[in-house]
């Protein structure tokens, strides 16, 4: 995988996308702080060296040992005017072989959702994987009562697929999720039926 072996970027039109590193620990560790009651409903509960500095070095490392292996690309969103963080986008469990698929999983700051900075990331992670990646396949999956991220998957051309039941522990306790996948050539739903 030639492209992973040097400095990964992907540039949108307000947004730079590339690995954690070191020196983005204190941004890293105020945008968690600051949207803490935002995350947690969504996330799984929160290791108690969550925030050290030791967990966000192992963070660092995994990354770039992910990106290396191509089994993970690990991103943050940084907006490109000035360089702020605004949260973190994964495509993670990449499988190569007959699936070619991966996970996506995603996050942003509270002060920075709504604002379409995580569907641009979202598109841009999509064209790489298809397009660099050769990816065939990308699934998400959210909490059902997640309508805001329910509809972020939709609008980055998502398709609902099902439940898992009890699918991760979020906020301490095992929940049901809602699946949905991106296919590099959708033809979901039509048919050659004029």
């Amino acid at each position: 995988m030639i492209l992973l072996k040097r400095k990964l970027r992907i540039e949108t039109e307000r947004l730079t996308l590339r690995p954690p590193v070191h020196a983005d620990y204190r941004d890293w560790t105020a945008l968690r702080v600051r949207s803490r009651d935002f995350l947690s409903k969504w996330e799984p509960s929160w290791a108690q060296d969550h925030l050290s500095r030791k967990a966000f070095t192992n963070r660092v490392y995994w990354a770039q040992r992910s990106v290396s292996s191509g089994s993970a690309l690990p991103l943050f969103l940084l907006r490109r005017e000035d360089d702020t963080l605004m949260g973190a986008i994964t495509l993670d469990n990449i499988r190569r072989g007959p699936a070619q698929s991966g996970t996506l999983g995603y996050w942003t700051g509270e002060t920075f959702a709504r604002q379409g900075y995580m569907r641009e990331a979202i598109h841009a992670v999509v064209h790489h994987a298809f397009t660099r990646l050769d990816l065939s396949r990308i699934e998400a999956a959210c909490l059902p009562e997640n309508a805001a991220s329910r509809g972020l998957l939709e609008k980055t051309g998502f398709k609902y697929e099902g439940v898992a039941q009890s699918y991760l522990q979020i906020d301490g306790r095992w929940r049901t999720h809602v699946l949905y996948a991106s296919l590099r050539s959708d033809r979901r739903g039509k048919t050659d039926v004029g």
